[in-house]
């Protein structure tokens, strides 16, 4: 499927290429990015905005959460986190307030930079290897 717009190309290929660390280092990015989506929107009164980031978000958490193997105790622990993190951004769609998106963005900044960490670990391995 061709596709017109540049940055649109660019994005795609961008998620064909990555590895499976750089994917989930994105999925958190797409968190960090509705999530402030949705309390911008919460602080403008803007509801379906609102509605439509939260609902994105949690969608990302589910997929993260999907991936995860739980036959370890980092799985489930993670497992754990996500679910905490679906019942915060589902109380927060219902009640509008920003305090619990904050809560989640806090939780998925630390999961990014650790992951991002990780990566660059990894690749510094590798050119030592």
């Amino acid at each position: 499927m061709a596709t017109s717009n540049p940055y649109q190309q660019y994005a795609q290929n961008k998620v064909f290429t990555a590895t499976p660390g750089e994917l989930t280092l994105m999925l958190y990015e797409g968190i960090l990015k509705f999530c402030k989506r949705a309390k911008v929107a919460i602080e403008q009164k803007n509801i379906r905005e609102a509605n439509d980031a939260l609902i994105r978000s949690q969608n990302i958490i589910r997929e993260l959460k999907y991936t995860l193997k739980q036959e370890y105790e980092v799985g489930k622990q993670l497992a754990q986190l996500y679910d905490f993190m679906l019942n915060q951004l589902i109380e927060a769609n219902i009640k509008k307030e920003a305090k619990l998106v904050d809560e989640v963005l806090g939780l998925a900044q630390e999961l990014h930079d650790t992951w991002k960490e990780a990566i660059k670990l990894e690749r510094q391995q590798r050119k030592q290897a």
